[in-house]
């Protein structure tokens, strides 16, 4: 279940950070450079301005990233559909009276189907969007996913701990 857990998180996490780094490459929309309005900045262009900013991205480049987050929006907008049922369907599945294990892990399994494809659709953005930059901007973004894979990893340490700590009491 743990297992499960993180591969689910995981893969939304993958799905915001592609998601947004994408977004982040159109500037500012219509409610202007803080999200005021319509077109505002919601978390996942927030994540991307982080990955994205300093990048230097060209306007030939920004248009590109634009096609392929267009495209990319397009194309999963059933997979994202497909998830919603099919964590509609665990759901249902879970809760079901009597009790019902075959359900479940069917259910389980259509899920971990679907959020494969999710996960696939997310990488081929993210090398799509790998092409578009030059080899100093993939080494700037390499760096800085270094360094944020860093972070959440202190993140989760801290919170392992402070999990075994509140055992221990």
């Amino acid at each position: 279940m743990v297992r499960r857990f993180r591969y689910v998180m995981a893969t939304a996490l993958a799905a915001v950070l592609a998601g947004g780094a994408l977004m982040y490459a159109q500037g500012p929309g219509p409610g202007g450079p803080r999200g005021r309005g319509p077109g505002g900045v919601g978390p996942e262009r927030m994540e991307a301005g982080v990955m994205l900013r300093g990048l230097d991205l060209s306007e030939a480049q920004q248009q590109q990233i634009r096609q392929l987050r267009e495209q990319h929006r397009e194309q999963t907008r059933p997979i994202v559909e497909r998830l919603r049922e099919a964590q509609e369907a665990r759901e249902a599945a879970m809760t079901a009276t009597p009790f019902n294990e075959g359900q479940i892990r069917a259910a389980m399994q259509q899920l971990a189907v679907v959020e494969s494809d999710l996960a696939v659709q997310q990488a081929r953005l993210q090398a799509d969007v790998r092409a578009i930059l030059t080899p100093e901007q993939v080494q700037q973004l390499d760096a800085r996913r270094a360094e944020r894979d860093a972070r959440m990893n202190e993140r989760r340490e801290r919170m392992r701990q402070q999990m075994q700590q509140r055992q221990q009491n």
